[in-house]
């Protein structure tokens, strides 16, 4: 076992501590009471966002369905978004967005039926058309190679910088992509977790960049199963193993990793006896709202909606949670596997966010999707799509401004304005450093803070967005 596994089996991640110590000095004090927690759902393998937010007018239905073709949703031969059916018998129907004004100008994937249902509540809003990016970028800037990301199309690529933030090949040579603005960003607020329990970030997903910080650790949680320590029970003998255990872990030592890996495991024992209790009781209130959700996403989900729920025992005032869903790589079969994906993201939603309103913390929580990238407007030959760039995202929670969509759509024509090439590739009109900024600010991070988690976000200055 090396390293990297031995930290991701005791559930936690270590990092340096002089980076840490610099940020916490600047870290601001929350005021009693004052909770806010991010839940990050990366949609992994680059979620096609064409079929999930389409247009309904008639114009822009034509102009989608025409490209669209065997992918396409609605019934492209009446021209009626919100009917039709597919080869199966299933329904392809759009449902409709109805937006502030009374007008749908957008649909949603009919599986994300629980996605319009926060819509309508005024808790969900459309983020359009993210992506990486080193500066705001014209088409003409592209093709004159001006300020491309690196490593663009590539699945493990754009993961690391939608989590790092960091594009530029300079940067990630340099260094800068080696943590997570997530983690950067809970370095910053340390001194709002003075009082925590357990690592402020948590993870059902295993170890990610996002949730990596210079000096934060974090915890990754189980879903099934137990959280406790075997061997560790109330008696004499449990409880004077688990004290030799201690004593052995509290032995200084010489070697950095011996040391760092000490610290790890006596932090994840110290978590287990916080944790566990949490997430095994089968008597909160937020198991209510999962009742007959079964996904892996859905018990995700309900694994954090139980954390956050016992909020004032983990004693934390700043958490960042991190689920994961997918495979998006959908390069054949698109329609089949965003049906299922969809309804459990549609599912599982719906149900957290019933949740936190139930135990009081609906302005409280935040939940918001990242994913590789989008896939190609242009279909491919085998019933799928392809890796593409800008993709829009989803933000939900009682703190967000809803039924609306920020930032700008782009044009549906292959060739067009908003396409590197010929495929439908959309070129991003909003970065990750200004989404992830938006969501920073409302996380109580001070310019400073956004300027070290976030290090390129000057160089967009349209800056933040106001979905939340």
């Amino acid at each position: 076992m090396d390293r990297r596994q031995f930290l991701c089996h005791t559930g936690a991640i270590s990092g340096s501590i002089a980076l840490g110590q610099l940020a916490a000095a600047t870290a601001r004090a929350a005021a009693p009471g004052d909770y806010k927690a991010l839940v990050c759902i990366f949609l992994y393998g680059g979620n096609d966002s064409n079929n999930m937010i389409v247009p309904v007018t008639s114009a822009g239905y034509q102009s989608y369905a025409a490209v669209r073709g065997p992918l396409a949703l609605g019934d492209p031969t009446s021209g009626n978004p919100f009917g039709g059916v597919d080869a199966s018998g299933n329904s392809t129907a759009l449902l409709p967005l109805v937006d502030g004004s009374g007008q749908a100008t957008y649909g949603v994937h009919n599986a994300l039926s629980g996605v319009r249902d926060l819509w309508n509540l005024g808790e969900l809003a459309v983020v359009a058309n993210v992506g990486t990016l080193t500066a705001p970028l014209t088409k003409a800037d592209y093709l004159a190679g001006k300020s491309r990301p690196d490593n663009l199309f590539s699945h493990i690529d754009q993961q690391h910088q939608w989590q790092t933030a960091v594009s530029s090949s300079g940067a990630i040579a340099s260094g800068q992509g080696l943590t997570g603005w997530g983690g950067r960003l809970l370095d910053r607020l340390a001194t709002m977790n003075s009082g925590s329990q357990v690592p402020a970030m948590i993870s059902t997903a295993g170890n990610n960049l996002l949730i990596t910080a210079p000096a934060a650790r974090s915890l990754v949680v189980p879903v099934t199963g137990s959280f406790a320590v075997q061997g560790f029970s109330t008696s004499s003998a449990d409880v004077a193993r688990r004290t030799a255990l201690q004593q052995l872990l509290g032995l200084d030592s010489q070697y950095d990793l011996v040391h760092a890996a000490e610290g790890v495991m006596a932090s994840a024992l110290a978590s287990s006896t916080v944790v566990n209790p949490l997430l095994s009781s089968t008597s909160t209130t937020s198991a209510t709202y999962f009742s007959g959700l079964s996904s892996g996403f859905a018990q995700q989900m309900l694994a954090i909606a139980k954390l956050i729920e016992g909020r004032s025992t983990l004693g934390a005032q700043r958490q960042l949670f991190l689920v994961n869903l997918g495979s998006f790589d959908t390069h054949t079969n698109e329609l089949a596997t965003q049906q299922k994906l969809y309804t459990d993201l549609g599912a599982g939603l719906k149900a957290f966010h019933a949740a936190m309103a139930a135990i009081g913390a609906g302005t409280n929580v935040t939940s918001f999707t990242l994913s590789d990238f989008s896939r190609t407007f242009k279909p491919n030959t085998g019933g799928g799509s392809d890796h593409a760039w800008g993709s829009h995202h989803l933000v939900a929670g009682g703190a967000v401004k809803g039924k609306a969509l920020y930032g700008a759509m782009p044009t549906l024509q292959l060739g067009g304005i908003d396409d590197e090439g010929g495929e439908g590739r959309w070129i991003p009109t909003t970065a990750v450093d200004q989404y992830a900024a938006t969501l920073a600010a409302w996380f109580g991070a001070a310019p400073a803070d956004i300027a070290y988690a976030l290090p390129n976000f000057s160089a967009f200055p349209a800056g933040a967005l106001a979905f939340v």
